[in-house]
């Protein structure tokens, strides 16, 4: 039974969540030649402020910029 886990930033809707399931599972049926009803997706969400890319923290790549005065 194929299991797919997800790590993504939080913030995505229902609807995104769901739309990257269905497509998910399209493409193991689809690659892996079994039913959809034993393809197991996840997806863990990841708070803003616990994770960083470049050393910088999510919150604050995310945050409204300041403008330039």
């Amino acid at each position: 039974m194929p299991e797919i886990c997800v790590f993504a930033a939080e913030g995505r809707s229902k609807e995104q969540k769901q739309g990257l399931c269905e497509d998910i599972t399209a493409a193991v049926v689809k690659n892996f030649g079994v039913h959809k009803d034993v393809v197991i997706v996840q997806i863990v969400e990841i708070k803003l402020d616990a994770k960083s890319r470049g050393g910088v923290m999510y919150t604050e790549l995310m945050a409204p910029k300041k403008p330039l005065a």
